[in-house]
């Protein structure tokens, strides 16, 4: 990245610094069960391509499996992997903000403690997310020395070990189950992207296209982000008035990019609810205790967590993920039951036949506009 006085906007090294040092241990476990689990977790990623293959009837086009690698993480791993994810993502808006900085030795001064601030406040949010992902495809991911990544620009597939055998005692369920019920919301995320030539592009269009409308002032950056921290504290404004909450994204909006989010929002939806969709949906197939799983992992979901937790959760706009789970599960099974898999399927034609975000709300709006018969 280009920068100002041998400075960057972030520290992207002490972000990692800072991120590995707070996250929480992982549980107790021996070296031959984590071995153990490190190989199961690979055999599930295995045989949940075939899985998902046959239930969505999606084919990849163009990059098959061995093209997106899996890779079994440690917590300090999935930050490695997000810390490179993020600076190849944001590379163009850092670029722009460092266009912005005062020149000079004040501006190199400026951007060095700037940087090392923004590397420590990174490091503490990957920190609190680090604990709670149990997987992830990173559609957007750059090769690292450690961490491959797809030669023809696939993603890669990251499975969190310490995170998923944390959760699989909490809810003590089986374990070989809740593995597998795991492995196949992941790999439906890679079938998607793998299967979809043009989605991944359309997404890093609509991404990007969200950070080029940033106001890239720096100083006006740090006061959106003290307003954040104000809300998070609850001392912006009283209790129960208009604005109370609002997520970190929310904050630094303008209208074009709220038309943007939208669009994002209604990807996103769908992305998640299709996931949760297969994986429950081949579940009773070869994850014989599915349902115990989902009832329990929903009301994990339900009861929260701590204040901080909770908090946290809002600011970081992470409600509104959860939200994305539920929403756009309603959506694929409305569709699915209206038109069966091969109708929903249309969904991938283009980006036109994606949902919009009224459509996720309500799927027989997105069926007549997808599936109508043309005029005689």
């Amino acid at each position: 990245m280009t920068s100002i006085g041998g400075a960057e906007m972030v520290d992207w090294n002490l972000a990692v610094a800072t991120a590995t040092r707070l996250v929480r241990p992982g549980p107790e476990i021996s070296r031959e069960e984590a071995r153990a689990v490190v190989a199961e977790l690979r055999r599930h990623a295995k045989a949940s391509e075939e899985h998902v293959r046959s239930f969505t009837r999606m084919i990849p086009d163009g990059h098959e499996p061995e093209d997106t690698p899996v890779l079994v993480v440690d917590r300090a791993g999935w930050i490695r992997a997000n810390v490179a994810g993020f600076r190849e993502l944001l590379r163009p808006l850092l670029g722009k903000m460092e266009d912005r900085r005062p020149g000079g030795a004040g501006g190199a001064v400026l951007g060095a403690v700037g940087g090392k601030v923004t590397g420590v406040e990174l490091g503490m949010l990957l920190s609190f997310l680090a604990s709670r992902v149990l997987g992830q495809y990173e559609t957007f991911a750059p090769a690292t020395r450690e961490l491959p990544a797809s030669a023809k620009g696939g993603g890669r597939l990251l499975l969190v070990a310490p995170n998923i055998v944390h959760v699989e005692r909490e809810l003590d369920v089986e374990p070989h189950d809740f593995r597998l019920w795991v492995a196949l919301h992941e790999e439906t995320h890679r079938t998607q992207f793998t299967g979809v030539p043009w989605l991944r592009d359309h997404l890093k269009g609509e991404i990007q296209s969200f950070l080029e409308e940033t106001d890239v002032d720096p100083m006006t950056v740090v006061e959106r982000l003290r307003e954040a921290a104000q809300t998070l504290s609850g001392a912006s404004r009283p209790e129960g008035e208009e604005g109370e909450g609002r997520s970190l994204v929310e904050l630094v909006q303008t209208p074009a990019q709220r038309e943007i989010l939208g669009r994002l929002t209604a990807v996103m939806s769908l992305l998640e609810g299709h996931a949760d969709f297969v994986m429950d949906g081949v579940g009773p197939e070869v994850v014989g205790s599915v349902a115990e799983i989902r009832e329990k992992f929903q009301q994990r979901r339900a009861r929260g967590a701590s204040r901080l937790d909770q908090a946290l959760r809002k600011l970081l706009g992470l409600d509104a993920k959860l939200r994305q789970y539920r929403d756009g599960e309603r959506f694929v099974s409305a569709v699915v039951r209206e038109v069966g898999m091969d109708g929903f399927n249309r969904v991938w034609t283009s980006p036109n036949t994606l949902p919009t975000k009224a459509e996720i709300a309500a799927p027989a709006d997105w069926v007549a506009r997808v599936h109508r018969k043309p005029e005689s």
